[in-house]
């Protein structure tokens, strides 16, 4: 069942989502050659406590770290361990917290040191994939538009759509209904509505979009071992468009909203 969100719940899912940017934000420093995947966790987990919540993910399915975090060809799910990031590396990072019962979930990839300008562009674009399937959410609009757009700008780059891992709404659960695939039609799917929350979240590889688990049960990588990049916002569908939830901060001010309306881009205050 796809819920709409009452006004309690929008204000509970603000806090949890600026938890979770805010979280981001905190670990960011720290994503440097020698820390080591556990350390990441570890601060992750101890600042989202800090703050008043819980890590969503830990215990989750069974699942048995904070974050997933997912380094090179792994496409998420990765858990947390004593591996040390490397000059080069490209490092997801899989965030969720949950504050008085509703939950904030974002995923971001970060370059580790100098990377390759392989690397540069899939991190790039990837975000950019991740705009263009919000550009698509409205009041009225339907999940299909979002992943249209998304693999609309995969497939422009050239880049492997993953479609066995999909987005998802977001509210008292981590994952609720609808599914948000990176890949669709236009004018198809569930019709969004304001008031609704989804976890938008493209994923996309450098080459195959085929994947495979490893015999963790958890971690998924790419079938030819290229690299992965994984970027993901909780949102609130809008009137006229939507607002992120879990924004985070770039060089002292809060990434902002980006709204698309019809062939007009426009922004809302940070």
């Amino acid at each position: 069942m796809i819920s709409i969100k009452s006004d309690r719940e929008i204000e509970l899912l603000r806090i949890a989502g600026k938890i979770v940017g805010d979280t981001h934000n905190y670990i960011k420093p720290y994503i440097k050659p020698g820390i080591t995947t556990m350390e990441l966790d570890q601060l992750a987990e101890a600042y989202i406590r800090k703050c008043g919540a819980t890590p969503s993910f830990k215990g989750l399915y069974g699942f048995p770290n904070a974050c997933c975090i997912s380094v090179n060809e792994e496409v998420v799910h990765g858990i947390p361990s004593n591996r040390k990031l490397k000059e080069g590396d490209i490092v997801s990072i899989d965030i969720g917290a949950c504050y008085k019962g509703y939950h904030g979930d974002s995923a971001w990839s970060y370059p580790v040191g100098k990377v390759s300008h392989e690397n540069e562009e899939l991190l790039k674009h990837t975000e950019e994939a991740l705009f263009e399937g919000l550009s698509a959410i409205h009041d009225g609009a339907r999940v299909g538009d979002i992943g249209y757009m998304v693999s609309k700008c995969a497939n422009k780059y050239h880049l492997g759509v993953v479609k066995e891992l999909v987005g998802h709404g977001v509210g008292s659960e981590v994952h609720e209904m609808p599914d948000v695939p990176n890949y669709g039609k236009q004018n198809t799917g569930p019709l969004l509505k304001k008031g609704m929350v989804i976890a938008v979240e493209p994923m996309l590889n450098s080459g195959t979009a085929d994947i495979y688990e490893l015999d963790d049960e958890w971690t998924i990588v790419t079938a030819d071992l290229k690299p992965s990049a994984h970027f993901e916002h909780t949102v609130l569908v809008t009137e006229d468009g939507y607002e992120i939830l879990t924004k985070r901060w770039e060089n002292g001010k809060r990434r902002c909203n980006w709204i698309r309306r019809e062939s007009c881009w426009n922004f809302t205050k940070c």
